[in-house]
């Protein structure tokens, strides 16, 4: 039953498990979680390509470069001057992070200055943006410099809104897009590598340096950044000043051989976005990152995500194993908490081997499976629990009940199996003459009191109750909880019932109540459990060992009230308890006659 449970649990997480691989990816944002923390970490060891070098317009340039240059945007004059300082230094390239698409606000003076400066040099690069909304452009007409690719696809009327150098001569329009979209989650993970409209592809700024420069190709239409230590970066003011400066104090080869990337990461120029390192990262800086994987092919690889489900599975699959096979619970949780650590540690190495293994959304599966089963198990061992001790309150103390369920010594499922126990049988006699004077319903009551009585005595001494047959009592010491001293505790019990009786007798002396009882005690072996159909089933023994009880408890009238078996007389204690031989006695059923003893209690 607990099987079928667990296993229709594991169809149920196999069918969301395929929806989530398949379809809906509604785990993905797990990997992506874990992978920006790992990531985190991963990036405190990188360090960043020394080729790669950024001129940063920030806070202290803004500041320093108000006499010269007003207040941002400079004029473009004062980019055209660097230019012209850093070429001279033989750069691999110089990048612009910085949008051309507007005339100079200072006139057109600047822009001219600007625009030839530029078109002396092949290894400049610009910056182009799409956008979702504007004036579309045919990218037929898109000059050569733009480094657009057709493919056989491509439609004649393809158009697109971009921003793009215009204040540059056509030629001069090199570069590529710096769009940097971000995830489901508003963090940036990826970089384009080209975007396809309609047959036709645009190249990514990172990209085209890449092609220009004969980088690794990469086939696909983003990469995963493999995020590391910042690159240096150089004040835009100081090289400006040291460029205009009769007794310059830098080095002359500074950017000799670098990829130069020039642009803000000032606060108040907003040019920030949300990555896995930092909420607020300067896209200047994600640029050069881009532009780092690509040169040194190191970003990071994602295999497909749908093999990973198999992993889910083999995890769920093994987790049903435990749980149908009933392992301990916090044994499993270790289990997955080892798989969870071992996970983490591969999805590590895979960042130093330039892999982004997904691995955090199959590890929730299997949590997920663990959890709800775990949660199944509890709700049928509390149910359980709640069944045993409704079950064994009929036959135990309550307190006593909860006691034996907490330390494992009921188990409903168990099968009945063979004891050393020992049986009382006690037995009302002179009963009948009480009945023929007063009412059913007055003789129920008494009955009840009289058994309330006792069975509050047989649970004081540890005694299990089996059931009431008409008047009489069967009760065993033993079982379900082992007790080594099932004899002595047996007849401290009868001894006690039997002073009770004289208790309850002195009540109705009003009543001329004439009436005993006989109590019949054997201990041996007998099977004990379950017993009966599955509808109604009833925590018993049976054997040998009862019937002789029974026969005892027959023999007692005109011997003695309590009597006990040689063999209940041997496992007793003696010093407890004293006997007194009251012969041997042939019994019903039985070839073997009986040595018979009645207790009583040392004084």
């Amino acid at each position: 039953m607990h099987f079928r449970r667990f296993a229709a649990l594991f169809v149920l997480i196999a069918l969301l498990i395929a929806l989530d691989f398949g379809v809906f990816n509604f785990t993905q944002s797990l990997d992506w979680r874990l992978g920006d923390w790992l990531l985190q970490h991963n990036a405190q060891n990188r360090q960043s390509d020394h080729e790669i070098v950024i001129v940063d317009i920030d806070q202290k340039s803004l500041e320093e470069m108000n006499e010269v240059a007003s207040k941002w945007p400079w004029p473009r004059a004062i980019h055209a001057e660097l230019i012209e300082h850093i070429i001279a230094q033989q750069p691999k390239a110089i990048v612009f992070d910085i949008l051309f698409n507007e005339p100079d606000t200072f006139g057109t003076e600047s822009d001219a200055l600007f625009r030839q400066v530029v078109a002396q040099y092949p290894n400049l690069y610009f910056a182009h943006s799409q956008l979702a909304d504007g004036n579309p452009i045919e990218l037929k007409t898109l000059p050569a410099s733009v480094g657009l690719i057709k493919t056989a696809q491509a439609k004649p009327d393809a158009r697109a809104v971009l921003l793009l150098p215009s204040v540059l001569d056509k030629s001069s329009w090199r570069g590529g897009l710096i769009n940097f979209q971000p995830d489901a989650d508003g963090i940036g993970r990826h970089y384009l590598i080209g975007q396809a409209i309609d047959g036709w592809l645009i190249s990514s700024l990172p990209w085209r340096l890449a092609q220009d420069f004969k980088w690794a190709a990469v086939s696909q239409q983003k990469i995963r950044l493999n995020w590391q230590q910042s690159h240096p970066h150089i004040a835009y003011s100081d090289i400006y000043r040291d460029a205009n400066s009769e007794q310059p104090r830098r080095a002359a080869n500074e950017f000799r051989n670098k990829i130069v990337v020039i642009g803000t990461a000032a606060p108040g120029l907003q040019d920030l976005r949300s990555t896995p390192l930092n909420a607020a990262y300067p896209g200047v800086e994600i640029l050069a990152t881009a532009i780092d994987n690509l040169k040194n092919d190191n970003w990071l690889r994602d295999p497909p995500r749908w093999p990973f489900a198999l992993f889910s599975l083999l995890l769920a699959a093994l987790l049903l194993l435990g749980f149908k096979h009933r392992k301990n619970t916090l044994a499993l949780a270790g289990l997955m908490l080892t798989l969870s650590i071992l996970g983490i540690a591969l999805m590590w190495l895979g960042l130093q081997r330039n892999w982004f293994l997904p691995l955090a959304a199959p590890l929730a599966w299997g949590w997920a499976y663990f959890w709800l089963a775990a949660l199944m198990s509890y709700l049928a061992e509390k149910a359980s629990r709640e069944q045993a001790v409704a079950m064994f309150s009929r036959f135990l103390d309550a307190r006593v009940v909860g006691e034996l369920i907490a330390s494992g010594q009921i188990d409903m499922n168990k099968k009945a199996e063979s004891r050393e126990l020992t049986v009382l049988f006690s037995d009302i006699r002179g009963f009948t003459t009480l009945s023929e004077n007063h009412t059913p319903e007055y003789i129920v009551e008494l009955l009840n009191r009289y058994f309330s009585m006792q069975v509050a005595i047989i649970f004081k001494h540890g005694g299990t109750l089996d059931k009431f047959i008409g008047d009489a009592i069967m009760a065993f010491w033993g079982a379900p909880a082992n007790d080594p001293n099932h004899a002595s505790n047996a007849i401290a019990a009868a001894i006690e019932m039997s002073e009770a009786l004289e208790h309850f007798k002195a009540e109705l002396k009003d009543l001329n109540a004439d009436f005993d009882v006989g109590i019949g005690i054997h201990t041996g072996p007998a099977v004990v459990g379950f017993i009966g159909a599955e509808s109604r089933l009833d925590y018993t023994v049976i054997g040998d060992t009862v019937n002789l009880a029974s026969r005892i408890e027959g023999l007692t009238k005109g011997i003695a009230r309590i009597l006990v078996s040689e063999e209940c007389m041997r496992a007793a204690s003696h010093e407890q308890f004293e006997f007194q031989d009251r012969d041997i006695h042939h019994v019903k059923g039985r070839e073997q006659a009986v040595q018979l003893y009645e207790p009583r209690k040392k004084s």
